[in-house]
């Protein structure tokens, strides 16, 4: 058996609102801009691949008046990382002690992943234990589409049916369903060893 993990929400807790809680002064105007300007859909596609300036060059014209706080965003973007979930680590560090094959594919901005400024694997030591790191932004592919799963298969020589994938949203779920993965739905990461050991059986 072969693992395929999902980073945020498995063992990152990132969230846009833990730094810019600080920075507006109602909740609703925060909503407003993490809704309606800086969105998840904005987000993903610099995790598709496009650069953090052309995603500010977007923005910036249509809403001028936010323009501080739209180049915030990527600017203290680690600042949304309120820390890692040490239930996954533990499990990652398990299953690598044991022999494993652990692998990522996770939708995340190559800026942000690699960038000179943000390093996660320099800051993060524990990433340096999987076998393989596949990012979204690096090869501009992204999750749920299926071309970022065949890619993983490849890179990786996976077979779906004797790999587990963990991801925290339902829809990257379903998408490696489709490609006959075994999968791990997970809504809490402090599960992640109960979920875990029903393959190991």
């Amino acid at each position: 058996m072969k693992f395929l993990f999902d980073l945020g929400g498995v063992f990152f807790d990132w969230d846009p609102n833990y730094f810019f809680k600080n920075i507006f002064n109602t909740e609703e105007e925060r909503e407003y801009f993490l809704t309606e300007i800086c969105s998840d859909e904005w987000n993903v596609k610099q995790d598709a691949g496009r650069t953090i300036q052309e995603a500010e060059e977007e923005l910036i014209p249509k809403f001028p008046n936010y323009t501080e706080e739209i180049k915030m965003y990527y600017k203290n973007h680690r600042n949304m990382i309120k820390g890692t979930f040490n239930e996954s680590i533990e499990v990652l560090s398990y299953l690598k002690q044991n022999k494993f094959e652990c692998y990522v594919l996770s939708n995340w901005s190559a800026e942000t992943f690699h960038g000179p400024e943000q390093n996660m694997v320099s800051d993060y030591p524990f990433l340096k234990n999987f076998d393989g790191l596949l990012i979204s932004g690096e090869d501009k592919l992204i999750k749920p589409d299926n071309a970022i799963y065949q890619l993983a298969i490849n890179r990786f020589n996976l077979t779906p049916k004797e790999t587990v994938f963990i991801d925290d949203k339902l829809e990257n779920i379903k998408a490696a369903q489709n490609l006959n993965f075994k999968t791990i739905h997970l809504v809490d990461p402090k599960n992640i060893e109960l979920e875990i050991n029903k393959f190991l059986i």
